[in-house]
């Protein structure tokens, strides 16, 4: 490590986030991002590493892609962010494209500034579609800090800030036991289901046969809206626009962000159908974002559903996961006391180890091999690993290359092995 790295890491420390940085360096992972170009991160040491994490998707078409900077540039010589209190050409716009390209009946658009915010949107929308204020949502979920949103997940986030919930509104059940579903729903006192389609920060568990339609039928039985959570899901990572679609369920309220923004401008988008954001015709002030539905942000998501939705690039996706799982299978077949699972839908992938702590070492010597991606945080045991739906068969190939490397030496590391591959 450089001294102006060592000096900028301390500084960090003394005025950002003292815990978050130290944290990193325990786990030997010293990264200062600078320039960043397609899928590619530089260290500020000059270093390149391939990003496989996309921080959670945002980077979904790549870092600064060029279609997206060009349209931003254009924009930023005529609009701004605009006031959110007043009709806008490109927020129109941007809730004409969500019409079209949501599933169901989903109508109006909502905005925030993330996917916390949104996140808190939806269950405000659903407490006053339903006049019931129960949330149920999944064990170690993860939907954003923010208010509302940090109360449906994991304990970790809420028991911090003395944010549980204590009065018997947010109720988690395990993912995939219907029996569990309906238990929480029989007492029709549920505003609504909340549900990543894959939970990602769970590391990515693959939902059972049939699993996603049979909650959606639990809540029209019971009285409960189904709010679809794409933030991480969507835009095309799921081999379809929307993940949800690729199981058969039309969500009563779909939440998408990250990727929307192009990683070039925040905003997060909520979908309503008329019944699930009926308070928009009751006071269209019940929800106020200064940041929401910048006009900016709106004219690069604009550009990030259009980019995203050309046939060539659902293409792309089919075979960057044929591909990279082909790959990854490969690997897996030379370390199978050690990489013993692979949670794929599209290019949502986790990769599960055999050590309750074992994506932690991997990360590390991806890391050090010049690949970025994370552990899984609510289950070490699975790496969180992410391409982006653009990235070249060149790339597709240089990666596998490394993770074969990281994975064989996070092996030795965490099993004593002095052998790299299992005979």
């Amino acid at each position: 490590m450089s001294l102006e790295k060592e000096d900028f890491l301390e500084r960090s420390k003394t005025f950002w986030n003292p815990a978050k940085v130290q944290d990193w360096q325990d786990m030997e992972v010293d990264l200062v991002i600078d320039r960043r170009e397609g899928y590619c991160l530089y260290d500020m040491d000059g270093r390149q590493l391939i990003d496989l994490h996309l921080n959670g998707g945002t980077y979904n078409l790549g870092h600064r892609h060029p279609e997206l900077v060009e349209v931003l540039n254009r924009a930023s010589g005529h609009f701004d962010m605009g006031n959110h209190h007043f009709p806008s050409l490109a927020r129109t716009a941007l809730a004409e494209a969500m019409a079209a390209c949501t599933p169901g009946d989903l109508k109006y658009t909502i905005y925030g500034s993330g996917g916390g915010e949104a996140i808190d949107i939806a269950i405000k929308s659903a407490r006053n579609a339903t006049r019931k204020r129960k949330i149920v949502s999944i064990i170690r979920a993860y939907h954003g800090h923010t208010g509302l949103a940090v109360k449906a997940g994991a304990e970790r986030f809420t028991k911090l800030f003395l944010s549980e919930d204590r009065e018997g509104e947010f109720v988690q059940v395990p993912f995939n036991d219907l029996n569990a579903m309906e238990e929480a729903l029989k007492g029709r006192d549920v505003a609504a289901v909340l549900m990543e389609t894959i939970p990602a920060t769970y590391g990515f568990p693959m939902p059972h046969e049939g699993y996603l339609p049979a909650v959606k039928k639990l809540c029209e039985g019971y009285g409960a809206l189904y709010i679809a959570d794409e933030v991480q899901t969507g835009l095309m990572r799921c081999g379809t626009l929307w993940g949800i679609v690729r199981y058969g369920v039309e969500p009563d309220i779909l939440v998408t962000g990250k990727g929307i923004s192009g990683g070039l401008y925040p905003i997060a988008c909520v979908a309503v159908t008329e019944e699930s954001g009926k308070w928009l015709k009751q006071d269209g002030f019940g929800h106020i974002s200064t940041m929401g539905g910048a006009e900016l942000g709106c004219i690069v998501a604009m550009k990030v559903l259009e980019i995203t939705q050309r046939p060539q690039v659902v293409s792309m996706v089919r075979y960057i996961a044929d591909f990279i799982r082909a790959g990854l299978d490969g690997i897996r077949a030379l370390y199978p006391d050690f990489f013993i699972g692979i949670r794929q839908h599209g290019v949502v992938m986790g990769l599960e180890f055999d050590h309750p702590q074992g994506a932690k070492p991997v990360m590390k010597h991806l890391y050090r091999n010049g690949v970025w991606a994370i552990f899984s945080a609510l289950d070490p045991r699975v790496l969180q690993f992410k391409p982006g739906i653009l990235m070249s068969q060149a790339m597709c190939e240089e990666t596998l290359a490394r993770v074969e490397v990281a994975i064989g030496l996070a092996r030795e590391e965490v099993m004593g092995k002095g052998s790299r591959r299992s005979r």
